[in-house]
């Protein structure tokens, strides 16, 4: 199964070290039964850009959660094995949690597929969406605008080979 990582630079700069993105259990995002009722897509594709966007929004909250880290949000796709990654069912309904999944096993960073992390000219964007995402999470109609706005960049897709290229930029 395909789940992708939310992460900060920090993050991914940790996975570099340890060589392991998480040793259970992490959230991550995947096509699950309630992100395909949710999207209403059976194009496979357009369901794993759906949860990859998921988990970067998942990104933008540790961002806000850590003022120091670069504000650019960052996402791990990597393929765990069937049954490690599984949905909540009581969560399914929980717009929040939308392809949300708890990965129980260690998933080392040389499994990973790729790293879609957020370019330069994004950064003003993410850190003003990350700076308005309480307001956003209490119902401030111009703060979720500014939150939407880090959707409007897309994020760009790296070569696990670049991780070092990428962290030290953290």
């Amino acid at each position: 199964m395909r789940v992708y990582v939310p992460l900060t630079l920090p993050g991914l700069a940790e996975a570099h070290k340890t060589g392991e993105l998480g040793s259970g259990p992490f959230v991550a995002y995947a096509v699950t039964p309630a992100l395909r009722e949710w999207y209403l897509s059976d194009d496979i594709e357009e369901l794993e850009y759906a949860a990859l966007g998921r988990a970067a929004q998942a990104s933008l909250r540790l961002l806000a959660a850590d003022p120091g880290a670069a504000r650019r949000r960052v996402v791990v796709a990597v393929d765990v094995p069937d049954g490690a990654a599984t949905a909540d069912p009581d969560r399914g309904l929980d717009p929040a949690a939308v392809g949300e999944v708890t990965v129980t096993a260690t998933v080392p960073l040389g499994k990973a597929a790729a790293v879609h992390v957020d370019a330069d000219d994004a950064e003003a964007d993410v850190a003003a969406a990350a700076g308005a995402l309480q307001a956003a999470d209490g119902g401030d109609d111009d703060a979720q605008f500014v939150v939407d706005g880090a959707d409007d960049h897309e994020l760009l897709w790296y070569a696990t080979q670049e991780i070092p290229n990428l962290v030290g930029r953290a």
